[in-house]
């Protein structure tokens, strides 16, 4: 009598339904990590913008207020132009906001998001200390990308 080795097709159909089921949850998850990946590109695309902005704000010796922070989100402006792949990113913008603010938004591109996706820095400019905080705003937010 010959003893029989290997595994049963009842066992197979089993490991083989257990990697189905793990592979359903790991997808989504990997879709969602390489989607907040590619987004990390557009956060850091406002990082040009984000220093000219607080370097033009700190070495001026003007008062700080709407006719500075133009001037600043223009300098911001023009540090991101073209430094930038265009593969994830749509645009990056600098704009005065208000009488001491300035807002940075990049926009990810539609092809590799599926939206429009916008991710805003807004910065206000303290008058004394002339110190610019930031604050985090955009569809990234309700988007679960930033």
């Amino acid at each position: 009598m010959r003893k029989q080795t290997g595994f049963t097709l009842i066992e197979l159909m089993i490991v083989v339904a257990i990697v189905a089921i793990l592979a359903a949850i790991a997808l989504p998850a990997y879709q969602t990590y390489t989607k907040r990946a590619k987004f990390s590109e557009v956060i850091a695309a406002t990082g040009p913008a984000k220093t000219a902005v607080e370097v033009c704000v700190q070495g001026s010796t003007d008062t700080v207020d709407a006719t500075l922070m133009g001037i600043c989100a223009s300098a911001g402006e023009a540090a991101v132009s073209g430094a930038f792949d265009t593969t994830n990113i749509a645009s990056v913008d600098a704009t005065a906001s208000g009488a001491v603010g300035v807002t940075i938004t990049a926009t990810g591109t539609t092809a590799t998001f599926g939206s429009s996706t916008t991710y805003e820095l807004i910065g206000s400019a303290n008058t004394t200390s002339r110190q610019v905080l930031w604050a985090i705003s955009g569809s990234c937010k309700t988007d679960g990308l930033c």
